[in-house]
C-alpha cells in the first residue's frame, strides 16, 4: 500500500507541530540537513533540535548523540541512509514523537507501515523547508522569501 499523504494532512501536521528534531543534522553547509536548519531557525516559531553522535552544538545549540536523549520531540525529520531508516523508526517510536517525516528522495513502506501502526503521521520524500516554505507563502525558486505576493508574473527591472 502506497502512503502518500496530500497537501492538506502535511499542512495540518506543520500547523500542529511544535518542535523539529533534525536527525543526520550536519554542520556541512553544502549538506540539505544545513540549509534546512538554517531556514527552520530563521523563519519558523519551532524548537528546533539536533541529532547527530559526531557533533556537540551545530548553530550555538547542543547536537543531542541519539534521539533518546532529545526531550519531547514532535516531529523527526530524517537525513539518513535509506538502510538506516528501520532502526531511526524504531527510535522515533520509542522517543515518543508525533510525526516521521523523511526528506526528499526517503522512501520506505515497511517503515511507513511500522509507524503508522505505533500511531505515527508519516511523510515521505518531502522537503520539511519547502513544505513549511510553501504553507507559509515563503516558496521561492531560490529558497527563500521574495516578499512578493501575487499570481502575476514580475516584469524585468
Amino acid at each position: 500500500m502506497t502512503h502518500d499523504i496530500g497537501a492538506v494532512e502535511r499542512r495540518a501536521i506543520l500547523q500542529r507541530t511544535t518542535s523539529v528534531t533534525l536527525v543526520g543534522a550536519s554542520a556541512n553547509p553544502a549538506r540539505p540537513s544545513y540549509f534546512v536548519a538554517t531556514y527552520l531557525l530563521s523563519s519558523t516559531r519551532y524548537d528546533v533540535t539536533f541529532v547527530n553522535p559526531r557533533l556537540d552544538t551545530l548553530f550555538g545549540k547542543p547536537v543531542y548523540a541519539s534521539l533518546k536523549d532529545v526531550p519531547e520531540p514532535d516531529l523527526v525529520s530524517v537525513f539518513r541512509r535509506h538502510d538506516d531508516l528501520p532502526q531511526v523508526a524504531e527510535e522515533v517510536i520509542d522517543a515518543g514523537a508525533r510525526t516521521l517525516w523523511l526528506q526528499l528522495g526517503l522512501w520506505h513502506e515497511p517503515v511507513a507501515d511500522r509507524a503508522r501502526e505505533a500511531g505515527l503521521d508519516v511523510v515521505m520524500n518531502r522537503c520539511v523547508k519547502i513544505e513549511h516554505a510553501r504553507f507559509a507563502g515563503g516558496l521561492h525558486l531560490a529558497g527563500f522569501n521574495t516578499g512578493v505576493i501575487s499570481s502575476r508574473r514580475q516584469s524585468a527591472p
